[in-house]
């Protein structure tokens, strides 16, 4: 128990630490958020006005933002004697009213966005690029422990195919992700780094190729193809990283590989994989792969249950 207690306490510390350091990176400190008239908490309160779909209840934003009711009413008071915020009262309950801001009230959050968008630019512009990529990674992290799931980023990305050092990403997503969410041993990361070596070793540039989905220099996912026989290529080792879930990676990465085996004249597609990762299921099933067999087996640390799948090219 001692020991328990120990670790918590470090934890505390360690979290009440890095708290301290980025409040005063931030600036949220200054009498005054971002050198303007509103202090954190108003600033937050527009924010939500300007950025929900639809106008909410103070009850809601109380809720939502964990803030004292009586402590949000002074605020909402300030703001509506400054002419920023417009209350109209629901058609559904006379009792409440939602909130929206006035063209003043958006005028002063655009303002106080700018400053903010600027502020954390000239922030983030410090760190080199690779260590900014793991800075958000740690950030969603951080957001997913506490069980909130960040929200998509809808920047597009793109796909190329591999360079030096993307295989080194593969396998280590690959053991990382497998074992994380599926609890399969090193053995799986073993087999990713054969496959790996040996689309390395024994490249076609004619008949092969290894994808990668990017964005802002940050690998999103990636999958191959590979030459089983002069007319039978193999879709192998689709990955998406989980804060790209959602975009439409998977599906892209597919359609790549399977309009390259088409182009160069392959007559089958065909891919191994086990029956619980359902969401690369889900994906060949859309884009046209039929079920042709199925096998128990013991692999990885686990009971799987091995599936082959085909998609005729002609």
């Amino acid at each position: 128990m001692p020991a328990k207690s120990g670790s918590q306490d470090r934890h505390v510390a360690a979290v009440r630490g890095f708290n301290r350091f980025y409040t005063s990176q931030i600036g949220i400190l200054d009498r005054g958020y971002l050198h303007s008239p509103f202090s954190l908490a108003e600033a937050r309160v527009l924010y939500e006005l300007a950025n929900r779909d639809q106008p909410p209840s103070a009850t809601e934003l109380s809720r939502d933002l964990r803030i004292d009711p009586g402590y949000l009413s002074r605020i909402l008071r300030g703001f509506t004697k400054r002419g920023l915020v417009k209350q109209e009262t629901s058609s559904d309950d006379g009792r409440r009213s939602h909130l929206s801001l006035s063209a003043k009230g958006r005028k002063s959050f655009a303002q106080l966005d700018r400053r903010s968008n600027s502020e954390v630019r000239a922030l983030v512009h410090q760190i080199p690029t690779t260590r900014r990529r793991q800075l958000v990674e740690s950030m969603r992290a951080i957001q997913t422990a506490f069980g909130q799931e960040p929200r998509l980023d809808k920047t597009p990305f793109t796909i190329r195919t591999h360079r030096p050092g993307d295989m080194g990403w593969v396998i280590h997503r690959h053991g990382a992700l497998y074992a994380q969410e599926y609890g399969w041993d090193e053995r799986f990361e073993a087999l990713v780094a054969h496959i790996c070596a040996d689309f390395i070793d024994h490249f076609d540039p004619k008949r092969e190729r290894c994808w990668v989905a990017e964005r802002d220099g940050e690998i999103l996912g990636s999958i191959f193809c590979v030459r089983k026989s002069k007319t039978v290529a193999k879709l192998r080792l689709l990955l998406v990283e989980p804060s790209a879930r959602g975009l439409g990676v998977g599906s892209r990465l597919v359609d790549e590989c399977i309009r390259f085996a088409r182009a160069k004249g392959y007559k089958k597609l065909t891919l191994w994989t086990q029956n619980n990762l359902h969401a690369a299921r889900r994906i060949y099933e859309r884009a046209g792969f039929t079920l042709t067999s199925e096998e128990k087996h013991h692999s990885f640390g686990k009971h799987l249950v091995a599936q082959n799948w085909d998609l005729l090219l002609v």
